[in-house]
């Protein structure tokens, strides 16, 4: 490795066909690896069942945030209209809750949003301008007529010379090596 040239990063097969891509991920997570990622040019149904992905929590992230929406108005409203400047219209209780739920679901529905924004950024790692599979020859070809497995050199089960001829043993059409800072 040249002075100029950054740790590993990982490895990269590239596969001909969908069905070598699912029997290489099914292969590589038999094994005992599990970070693992595959990138192809269409949604693979079974593939990230095979690989070990988890379901997302975004959308606990925007149900807890939807939660924080609706209290925040409806205590902001009570406090305002009950507590702090309390009118008695027509004989109306002083915490009339009808007249909260406009104000309450546009700021549950507000809330909600905004954190899943906030939560897509943080569970995509984002902002990141450069991640270190793009710097892989040819990868671009993933979103037209590739398939990509990748294993990354932090796994606990990453030795590079075995994971190398797993993939020639897989009958990888490519095995690329991933520098990354």
């Amino acid at each position: 490795m040249s002075s100029t040239r950054s740790h590993l990063y990982g490895l990269t097969a590239e596969f001909d066909s969908a069905e070598q891509l699912l029997h290489a991920a099914r292969t590589v997570f038999d094994k005992g690896f599990r970070r693992i990622d595959a990138f192809t040019p269409y949604p693979i149904e079974e593939l990230p069942e095979i690989i070990g992905h988890k379901h997302s929590p975004a959308p606990l992230i925007m149900l807890i945030g939807g939660i924080v929406g609706a209290v925040t108005a409806y205590g902001m409203e009570w406090y305002a209209m009950g507590y702090y400047y309390p009118l008695d219209v027509g004989g109306r209780p002083l915490n009339s809750w009808p007249l909260y739920i406009p104000i309450t679901f546009e700021l549950t529905v507000l809330f909600s949003a905004l954190s899943g924004l906030a939560g897509f950024l943080i569970l995509c790692r984002l902002p990141r301008l450069h991640h270190p599979l793009f710097s892989v020859p040819g990868f671009e070809g993933v979103s037209t007529d590739k398939f990509v497995l990748w294993i990354e050199a932090v796994d606990p089960c990453f030795d590079e010379p075995n994971v190398r001829r797993l993939f020639v043993e897989l009958q990888a059409k490519a095995v690329t090596e991933v520098h990354g800072k």
